[in-house]
């Protein structure tokens, strides 16, 4: 396959030297002075769509400023339709050292939608992160974060964690262990504990690992034989996974919902509705506008601020109410999927 040059980049089977020295994207001048330096590669990935694009920059942003100047930073969006237009807009943050390229999964996706009930693009996302082991087989490992975050620290330093055998490296997700509901649905629904149930928004994946045990094929055929209705992609991530995770610090995924533990926030995620560009007051908004003020985005972002409507809250509000019901629903199911598969 001819290797593309263009910011929509394709597979990493494209990328010849990236074996090697991780180098793809760069003329030959800049990869003598990278491999001269001998930096060792962070590959970090996104998921996102053109509504998305803003929230993507600001956490970008926030990426790159606090990255190391020790390491090559790869980062890849992956995404399903973008416009070259808005992407290019991104790639103004693509720098030596920081390097940007957006890669299309629309294949990939078509793959699995033969067995997913996908209601559209932006629902459809929470999935690109399982075709990262099959799309790039020259990686062992990867970050993969959501865009609905700000980075405080250097994300390097959860990249070369050593996972030891572990399959993925998460943070235990405090919205789910502070509401009682969610902590009654992942243990009598999924068998977990609700204090062990971790994000999958933040997190490192062992991707050789994945592929011993043919990780992607398995969450495959989990979400074909169960209808996970409450958080398809974060449910069959916590079954797969589950006595094979590396818990990280909370700092790592410091959530408005959550409980700190005191430490510095190296991490906020604004999950779920708590959005510091829908609502004002959201708890850790400031680290978001740190970043986002300075976007070429920023327009934008401030008038999603000032257009977000009482009626929009009142249906996040309802939103809310309707997946705590849905959790407590699958709980009370006899077929639920503990009830099916690990009831003895």
């Amino acid at each position: 396959m001819k290797q593309t040059t263009t910011i929509f980049g394709g597979y990493a089977g494209e990328y010849a030297d990236f074996a090697t020295a991780g180098l793809f994207g760069m003329r030959s001048g800049e990869k003598a002075m990278a491999a001269k330096e001998k930096r060792e590669t962070v590959p970090v990935f996104f998921a996102s769509d053109d509504n998305y694009l803003p929230f993507l920059d600001v956490a970008l942003s926030s990426v790159k400023a606090n990255a190391s100047k020790k390491f090559d930073y790869k980062i890849f969006v992956l995404h399903s339709g973008i416009k070259g237009k808005n992407a290019e807009k991104v790639m103004r943050l693509s720098d030596d050292g920081f390097q940007i390229r957006f890669v299309d999964v629309a294949d990939h996706l078509k793959k699995i939608a033969k067995f997913l009930q996908l209601r559209d693009y932006y629902t459809s996302a929470i999935y690109y992160r399982l075709f990262i082991v099959g799309m790039f087989p020259q990686l062992d490992k990867a970050v993969y974060l959501d865009c609905d975050t700000v980075v405080l620290g250097d994300i390097s330093e959860l990249y070369f964690t050593d996972l030891k055998e572990n399959l993925i490296g998460a943070v235990a997700d405090g919205a789910v262990a502070s509401v009682p509901v969610f902590s009654k649905y992942t243990k009598e629904v999924l068998g977990i504990e609700g204090k062990n149930y971790f994000n999958s928004g933040v997190i490192v994946m062992n991707l050789k690992k994945f592929r011993e045990v043919d990780f992607y094929g398995a969450f495959c055929e989990m979400l074909a034989g169960y209808d996970f209705r409450v958080a398809p992609d974060q449910d069959c991530l916590n079954l797969l996974c589950k006595d094979k995770v590396y818990y990280f610090s909370e700092a790592w995924n410091r959530m408005p919902q959550g409980v700190a533990n005191g430490e510095e926030a190296k991490l906020v995620h604004y999950n779920l509705a708590q959005k510091p560009w829908h609502y004002k007051g959201v708890k850790y908004e400031e680290y978001f506008w740190q970043y986002a003020k300075n976007s070429v985005f920023y327009p934008q972002i401030s008038a999603q601020l000032q257009a977000f409507t009482p009626e929009m809250a009142r249906r996040d509000q309802e939103g809310g109410e309707n997946l705590l019901k849905l959790a407590q629903s699958e709980s009370e199911r006899e077929d639920n999927y503990y009830r099916r598969y690990l009831a003895k």
